[in-house]
Order: C-alpha cells, then sequence, then structure tokens
C-alpha cells in the first residue's frame, strides 16, 4: 500500500474540509479540482457519478463525496481516510463553536463575516450548477438535452418533487438501457 498517496489523500480531504466554507456542494467543486484536474487520480466523468451519488445518498454530501473518492481510490481503507479527514475539522471547529457560543453569537463581526461568505459561497454553488451542466450535457445527443430541459420544467416551472422527477428518470433510463438499442453514455 502507499503509504504516501494515503496521507497525501488524508492531507487533501482534511485541508479542503478545513478551508471550505458553505457545505458540501463547494467542498464538491474543490474536489473536482483537487483529485480530477490537479492530481489526476479520477477523471471527469467519475466525480460526476461520485457527485450524484453523494448528493442522492442520506447524509452530508462532503463526507459521502470522501467515502466515493477514497474508496476509487484505495478501496475501504481509502475511504475511512478520506472521510477522518473531512470529518476532524468540522468537528473541531463545532466543538470550539459550542463552547465559546454566547460569545459568536451576540458577536456584530462574526455576524458580518458570516454574511459576506454567503455571497461568496452562492457564487461558488451557481459555479458547481454550470461546470456540471456542462460536463453532462455538452457534446450529447438530442435525447440529453429533452430530458434536461423537460426535468427543468417539470421542476422549477411546474414545481414537481424532485423525487418523482429522479424516480421517473431511473425508470425511463433502466427501459432505454433494455430496449433502447443503443446504451446511455
Amino acid at each position: 500500500m502507499d503509504f504516501k498517496k494515503l496521507s497525501k489523500l488524508f492531507l487533501h480531504t482534511l485541508y479542503l474540509s478545513a478551508f471550505t466554507f458553505g457545505g458540501g456542494y463547494v467542498i464538491l467543486s474543490l474536489m473536482d479540482t483537487t483529485f480530477v484536474k490537479k492530481l489526476g487520480w479520477i477523471n471527469k466523468e467519475e466525480m460526476l457519478d461520485m457527485t450524484a451519488i453523494a448528493q442522492s445518498s442520506p447524509g452530508a454530501v462532503a463526507i459521502n463525496a470522501s467515502i466515493s473518492v477514497g474508496y476509487k481510490i484505495f478501496g475501504f481503507i481509502g475511504a475511512l481516510v478520506a472521510t477522518l479527514g473531512t470529518v476532524i475539522p468540522p468537528l473541531i471547529i463545532i466543538s470550539v463553536i459550542s463552547y465559546f457560543y454566547d460569545a459568536f453569537i451576540s458577536n456584530r463581526y462574526i455576524a458580518l463575516v458570516l454574511k459576506g461568505m454567503q455571497a461568496g459561497v452562492g457564487a461558488l454553488i451557481i459555479n458547481v450548477v454550470i461546470d456540471m451542466t456542462k460536463e453532462v450535457i455538452v457534446g450529447k445527443g438530442f435525447l440529453i438535452y429533452g430530458i434536461f430541459i423537460i426535468s427543468f420544467i417539470l421542476n422549477v416551472f411546474l414545481h414537481v418533487n424532485i423525487i418523482y422527477i429522479i424516480l421517473g428518470l431511473i425508470v425511463f433510463g433502466i427501459i432505454y438501457s433494455l430496449y433502447g438499442g443503443n446504451h446511455a453514455s
């Protein structure tokens, strides 16, 4: 086992978790930058699949993504190491905040910092959405464009619950895979 690479996995997930504000969707973008673009340990398609799994699985998106990335790179031990790297920083931060909760909650400057961070987090989430959308639909057939547009309309304009859309797409994907003649890419 490559302990140097394993420790690198731990340190990268620890770093991402410690310095990422805004939740799991923000960390997904940084995981893509780190593990796909910078280190080349996984490819973009694998990261998209892991993102979909992390978002649809119960629990925190960042932890689910770390489990997937770690498992892909090193199997069970990688999943464990990546999860520890992801969990340790928020555990420490939440422990400190809970200890000093009264001081944090009434501090005007901390409130202003958090307000400013919300705008940055919003921009990062929009960036993640744009990147994922490009990867999923650009260069694909008309079927993918149609599914994207119909799903968007159903959710945004007709307010169909996303669970029903996902279930419908699962059924469609199974039927298409079995009888469509072409396997979806």
